[in-house]
């Protein structure tokens, strides 16, 4: 199989790796470094949704990293949180914020949209994109503060101040949608699409 891609991951996410590492896949990672903050400003001038600006961010990864690194089968990932309110979240520059943004989730429904695309020779050639809701418990000042106490900085780089698979699952009553999509990429379907690239056997 001299001919299968290898598989690039356009991101330095911890969770991301996480997935890709425990579902046996081999990839390298480089971090995309694109202007995230550009991008989504633009896109909410033109009025794009939650879900058009997930996708748009996850293609900008592949494709920065896909036209730096020719052959590869390029993999670009990104979430986002919508409140219930239209307002979209991005990730805590403080804890302060990350209070914030926990007051303002809770008692609440909100979504979650995850993308991603994969790029190579810098052209997208296979992208999805999934919404998961939130349902998020009425959170006390207390519950915040202990919760910040023990679980910053390391939800700084979180949209939505949380790791599920640790205490941020506290903050939820119920969640709707695929458990991956929540930690932040729809990985069945990324699994599916590289078995018939032929990158995992089938």
């Amino acid at each position: 199989m001299s001919d299968t891609p290898t598989l690039v991951l356009a991101s330095q996410s911890a969770s991301r790796r996480a997935m890709l590492d425990a579902a046996g896949v081999s990839y390298e990672a480089f971090p995309a470094a694109v202007d995230e903050a550009a991008i989504k400003q633009a896109l909410l001038a033109e009025g794009q949704s939650p879900r058009n600006l997930a996708d748009a961010l996850a293609e900008a990864k592949a494709i920065k990293v896909s036209s730096r690194i020719p052959g590869a089968l390029v993999l670009g990932s990104d979430s986002l949180v919508a409140l219930a309110d239209g307002s979209l979240l991005d990730k805590p520059e403080s804890r302060e914020q990350a209070a914030d943004h926990l007051a303002r989730m809770s008692d609440g429904i909100h979504e979650l949209w995850s993308a991603v695309v994969m790029a190579e020779n810098g052209q997208p050639v296979w992208r999805h994109v999934e919404r998961a809701r939130m349902i998020v418990r009425p959170l006390s000042a207390d519950f915040i503060a202990a919760y910040l106490n023990a679980e910053w900085p390391a939800i700084a780089g979180c949209v939505g101040c949380f790791r599920i698979e640790g205490p941020g699952v506290q903050l939820f009553s119920r969640i709707e949608g695929s458990h991956f999509t929540i930690l932040g990429m729809p990985l069945l379907p990324v699994l599916g699409y590289l078995r018939n690239r032929g990158v995992l056997l089938s």
